[in-house]
């Protein structure tokens, strides 16, 4: 699921340290359309910050896992997840649920282990003496995990909330003060609250450009973000586990995505729909990828409600990236009429009484009146 990962070398380093074979699976069409779309569908957030990049990715892994696994007759999965996260939740709930009779060697969580292995250093040491190649280094000690909608980093000097993440840290992004000084504009067309079309707005020089697979909007959009800088946050946030932890995240085109998707829908979704949705189905979603119980009742239950929610978001978005920010330059729908320019006019009534306000204001008034004299106001 990861765009830039040189597999073959992925390949030989693992037949290298001891694997008899090696899978390598490309799992991103099924990671688009069934995590990330969905997700968009909804605006999942976790803690009105975090688009849950790494959450999003778990259950795909681990249903390839499971797949190999009976394939090959395992009777074991691993997993290289700490004590302390959320990822070992994440993973070992999938299993369990998609094969529950599977057993899972968690090397985190064994003492031998990490008694000998306390912290990212030790491992570091051990795999400089037998020769493993690793990416991580003492003097950039944090860990990184990387798919095709997120990076993200955590741990080393960055445990300390105080301390400002090093510029040659965020891998995914353009540093946005040295993004290009032009921004970039593009058009995103949503169906039934799904990306379905992309059109670029092209330099003088370069031809139009419209993309409509979904592996292939995604990418597009993933790398206008990336080039401008857009998707960074730093945050601290709540484990599932119960202990806070310090994260920073790259989540460019996913980013872009829920922001026209949310805008969108302020022009042709219905408000009580909008608000049911936002108390409930957002909320829960989100906590659902979050914790890992994405193989479970509830979620099959609160994304089969997604579609429910979405059946007029259907238009386009006209958005703007530039130096780290992405904006909506305007919004249009050719099915959907709720929003009437006329009626919404302060420049004409456009079939609209005033005088009706009167008695809808002295209706919504008659609670509070009630309650300020109660308070002796």
């Amino acid at each position: 699921m990861a765009k830039e990962k040189d597999f073959e070398a992925a390949k030989e380093k693992g037949l290298k340290i001891g694997a008899e074979k090696v899978y390598i699976e490309d799992l991103r069409k099924e990671f688009i359309e069934e995590l990330c779309f969905p997700a968009v569908q909804c605006n999942a957030i976790y803690e009105n910050v975090y688009l849950l990049g790494t959450s999003l990715a778990r259950p795909v892994i681990a249903r390839a896992q499971i797949a190999v696994a009976r394939k090959e007759g395992c009777v074991a999965v691993s997993h290289g997840c700490t004590g302390k996260g959320n990822d070992q939740v994440r993973f070992e709930l999938a299993y369990y649920a998609l094969q529950p009779s599977i057993k899972v060697i968690a090397p985190w969580r064994v003492p031998e282990f990490y008694k000998r292995f306390p912290g990212r250093d030790a491992l570091l040491d051990y795999a400089a003496k037998v020769g493993i190649p690793v990416s991580q280094t003492k003097a950039k000690p944090w860990s990184m995990d990387e798919n095709l909608a997120h990076c993200s980093y955590e741990a080393g000097i960055l445990e300390d909330p105080d301390t400002t993440p090093p510029k040659d840290m965020w891998k995914l992004t353009v540093d946005p003060i040295k993004a290009p000084d032009q921004p970039q504009d593009f058009i995103l067309h949503f169906e039934k609250g799904l990306p379905v079309k992309l059109e670029l707005t092209p330099a003088e020089q370069d031809e139009p450009l419209t993309v409509t697979d979904s592996v292939g909007l995604f990418l597009t959009v993933n790398a206008i973000a990336r080039n401008h800088g857009v998707g960074r946050i730093d945050i601290v946030e709540n484990r599932f586990i119960g202990i806070k932890s310090r994260g920073c995240y790259e989540t460019p085109g996913l980013t872009c995505l829920r922001a026209a998707h949310l805008d969108l829908e302020g022009l042709v979704l219905d408000r009580e729909v909008r608000a049911l949705r936002d108390q409930f189905v957002t909320s829960s979603y989100s906590k659902i990828l979050y914790n890992g119980l994405y193989f479970s009742p509830e979620r099959e239950f609160i994304e089969a409600s997604i579609p429910a929610s979405q059946k007029t978001v259907n238009g386009k978005v006209r958005c703007r990236v530039y130096k780290g920010s992405f904006s909506v330059l305007g919004r249009s729908s050719e099915t959907e009429k709720l929003y009437d320019m006329s009626e919404s006019s302060m420049d004409e009534l456009g079939g609209f009484e005033p005088e009706h306000a009167t008695g809808f204001v002295a209706v919504q008034a008659i609670r509070l009146k009630k309650w300020g004299e109660a308070k002796g106001y």
